[in-house]
């Protein structure tokens, strides 16, 4: 939504007169603290007061703005991060069942990437943890809430008329594809001995065929988050609900990768293989249950295989493409280990190719 108002793409841009007319009432007061561990943009919790100076202040709202670091911020920019995120809570979030914050205002400059998005607060959520992981019943829960994201839109054509939300420019690809391989290069003598030997094996045998992995399938294809872990969920346990954030890696491509991305990191080795089939099985039967024809189990199997390689894909090229930080290097380190695991679990090698 564009209007007169300058994007507050800072915090201390943030000031009551700006939020009254980004919310349509008149704000006194305003109050911020940082929030969150994410490194692609930097967000904070805006606390303020309407009304005379007697009231509390009380009532919030979530402010998403540009990385402050500018290895972040033009990685976000060359990515269409931070356009893919605005766009998806302006066109796509309130037709999709998928329980995400709701949007109170947002606009961005497309070009210099600078943007706000001011969100519901959905405290008191508690964000999930991609280091210490999570039970089986929370990957169900979180699984289950994929199939309001992916139902509804599945092979729909007019996804295409989104132009942010494609991933299908040859040259796009073609760039990918030579920068990966330099990308695992690089993690790998970053992290040194702290690369495991499977991940290296994985590694070795998955990114000289990255091309083939980001073919698209001809069916099969939807809205996806890409990047759907821990970290970027929220969690409320009076519910329970999950509700989902971080929606700068939105794209059109195969459902199963979001499955396989939150399952291969967010279990451990353990409970991985002894729940990851029951966890496809119920997400394939709620897919049919909401509508979803002509995908079989078999088929959606597959697909989860080939899905198995995503987490290892993001893990490398994130380490490699974004501010640096201890909590960033533990958590890719991680990721990394448990991704290259998975693929390896599942034999995963010949299922590279859509």
């Amino acid at each position: 939504m564009t209007t007169t108002l300058p994007i507050a793409e800072t915090a201390d841009m943030i000031t009551p007169a700006w939020l009254g007319a980004a919310l349509g009432r008149p704000v006194t007061a305003v109050a911020t603290s940082p929030l969150g561990t994410g490194q692609m943009c930097d967000s904070v919790r805006v606390t303020y007061r309407c009304g005379d100076d007697s009231d509390d202040l009380g009532s919030t709202v979530i402010a998403k703005l540009p990385a402050s670091d500018p290895v972040s911020r033009n990685t976000a920019l060359v990515m269409r991060s931070y356009e893919k995120e605005v766009r998806f809570y302006e066109v796509l979030a309130g037709e999709l069942p998928v329980r995400t914050p709701g949007l109170r205002y947002g606009d961005i400059d497309v070009e210099s990437g600078s943007f706000v998005l001011i969100l519901d607060d959905l405290a008191p959520a508690n964000q999930g943890d991609q280091l210490a992981g999570c039970s089986p019943d929370v990957a169900a829960l979180a699984v289950a809430e994929l199939v309001g994201l992916h139902a509804p839109r599945w092979d729909d054509p007019t996804l295409l008329d989104l132009p942010w939300l494609r991933n299908d420019d040859p040259d796009g690809r073609a760039m990918m594809a030579m920068l990966m391989p330099m990308l695992w290069d690089g993690f790998r003598d970053r992290y040194g001995d702290a690369v495991e030997d499977h991940v290296r094996m994985a590694g070795d045998a998955f990114f000289p065929r990255i091309a083939e992995f980001m073919e698209l399938p001809d069916d099969g294809r939807t809205i996806i988050h890409g990047d759907y872990r821990l970290d970027n969920l929220l969690f409320d346990d009076a519910g329970p609900t999950v509700a989902v954030v971080d929606w700068q890696t939105c794209a059109i491509g195969p459902a199963m990768h979001d499955v396989a991305y939150f399952v291969g990191a967010g279990l451990d080795e353990h409970d991985r293989r002894e729940h990851e089939g029951r966890l496809v099985d119920d997400y394939h039967g709620a897919l049919v249950g909401a509508g979803v024809a002509g995908y079989d189990r078999e088929r959606c199997w597959r697909d989860y295989r080939r899905g198995s390689w995503a987490g290892l894909l993001m893990a490398v090229g994130a380490a490699m493409m974004v501010e640096r930080t201890e909590r960033g290097d533990a958590m890719f380190l991680t990721m990394a280990s448990r991704h290259a695991r998975h693929a390896l679990d599942l034999d995963a090698t010949d299922a590279v190719a859509p």
